[in-house]
């Protein structure tokens, strides 16, 4: 069966090899920009600011007036006015004047500099100042935030809250950004009950708590499946198919018609009942690879089907979810333009030494913590599957053609969002239990 299967880096490179950013672009409205990804360059549709500004409170001015101004050589000049953010002071500055000006105001015309007011002490009619101001200061050039005309957010940027500020600065309501697939998830197994799962294709299944009958399991990988995908902002449907050729074709063609991807779960070997690639192979799908090296998740196929992306994911739970993690993921975020598909890694060390088939790659799972100001991994699972998926906190990786990675040794681990560790809480307040 070895030599059957494909390499996990090889499927890998083949997953994102096959699949471009969803088109066409769709239009995001501001307030619901972060996280999307830019679908193309975003310029500065006007200069910002429009005009100068001043920086501060204070008083506008020629710089030439207050040149020699200080504390023990105080400077007269006449008030000729005011003009606050908003304004527009209709007037001008000339030698021996000053305008009281307020932080975001235009400059008035005439002046070059803007004196602190903690430079200078209001008498009536007369401003004394008390320090110089050089020609520019306090002063905001206009276009020196925006240039009209200049790139200010490129294509494939996935946006952060300050980049949606900036957009707003310049004046965009909505961008367009890529689109986020929507993935229909179909789960296999006549053990395999559907609960409380997101309706929205023919023939899913939503329901209320209930108890299973001997030999069933509730549908958890499609859960869990579905959860990873609304994380990422994907909406999701779901539905549980029987183990027949019929009802297994009928749900995926359902799934196909009403979204961008399709994921299976559970009937990926090669036994009786596992029956997704031989279905997939009679629609006509393009398999790209069935089987892949890759502990746990070695069940794990990729391939086209009328050209959207089909993954198939075998039925354990920590096959399952590496499956997808490692293979599904990474294509689903090429569909939605990130830059960098996949979990983020991070470097720390390794707690203990771990060991995996030289001919494999395998994913190692663990938890973090903090000792003596440094980040180690502490690899392990508990023997609960579930409950040791439900705990983890991130993955090291020993590639292929690596045996052992060594304690202490300084490596990569795939981080597993929100992970309190990371937040900086103590490792005192926490435990390693819980499996």
């Amino acid at each position: 069966m070895t030599e059957m299967m494909i390499g996990y880096e090889d499927a890998l490179a083949a997953t994102l090899a096959a699949l471009e950013p969803l088109q066409p672009a769709e239009m995001a409205p501001l307030w619901d920009l972060t996280g999307r990804v830019t679908a193309q360059d975003l310029t500065a549709q006007d200069n910002a600011p429009t005009t100068d500004v001043s920086l501060k409170d204070g008083y506008a001015v020629q710089s030439a007036d207050v040149a020699q101004a200080a504390p023990d050589h105080p400077v007269p000049l006449r008030l000729a006015g005011q003009v606050a953010a908003g304004g527009v002071f209709a007037g001008q500055v000339s030698p021996g004047t000053a305008v009281r000006i307020l932080s975001g105001a235009p400059l008035p015309a005439g002046a070059d500099a803007v004196l602190a007011e903690e430079f200078a002490l209001r008498d009536g009619a007369r401003v004394i100042a008390l320090a110089d101001a050089a020609a520019g200061r306090n002063v905001m050039r206009r276009g020196s935030e925006l240039a009209a005309g200049q790139c200010i957010i490129p294509a494939g940027t996935v946006l952060r809250p300050a980049q949606v500020g900036l957009l707003a600065a310049a004046g965009y309501s909505e961008v367009p950004v890529v689109r986020r697939p929507r993935v229909g998830i179909v789960a296999t197994g006549n053990e395999v009950v559907g609960l409380g799962l997101p309706a929205a294709t023919p023939g899913s299944l939503s329901g209320t708590a209930r108890r299973l009958e001997t030999g069933q399991v509730f549908a958890s990988n499609l859960a869990t499946v579905a959860a990873w995908c609304r994380h990422f902002g994907m909406a999701t449907s779901g539905t549980v198919a029987a183990d027949d050729p019929a009802i297994l074709a009928a749900a995926l063609l359902d799934a196909l018609a009403e979204n961008d991807a399709v994921i299976t779960s559970g009937g990926a070997w090669s036994g009786e009942h596992d029956l997704v690639a031989g279905t997939l192979a009679e629609l006509g799908w393009r398999k790209v690879y069935h089987r892949v090296r890759l502990g746990p998740g070695k069940g794990a196929g990729f391939g086209i089907w009328q050209g959207k992306p089909v993954f198939i994911l075998p039925g354990g739970p920590a096959s399952n979810q590496m499956a997808f993690l490692q293979l599904a993921l990474p294509g689903l975020h090429r569909l939605m333009g990130c830059p960098h598909p996949g979990l983020p890694a991070r470097p720390a060390r390794l707690k203990a030494a771990v060991s995996g088939q030289q001919d494999w790659t395998q994913f190692i799972e663990g938890r973090f913590e903090w000792n003596d100001g440094k980040l180690w991994f502490s690899p392990g699972k508990g023997p609960n599957r579930l409950r040791s998926m439900a705990n983890c906190e991130g993955y090291v990786k020993i590639p292929e053609g690596v045996e052992t990675l060594e304690a202490d040794a300084l490596v990569l681990v795939q981080v597993l969002p929100d992970v309190p560790t990371l937040w900086g809480i103590p490792q005192q307040h926490r435990s390693f239990g819980g499996y």
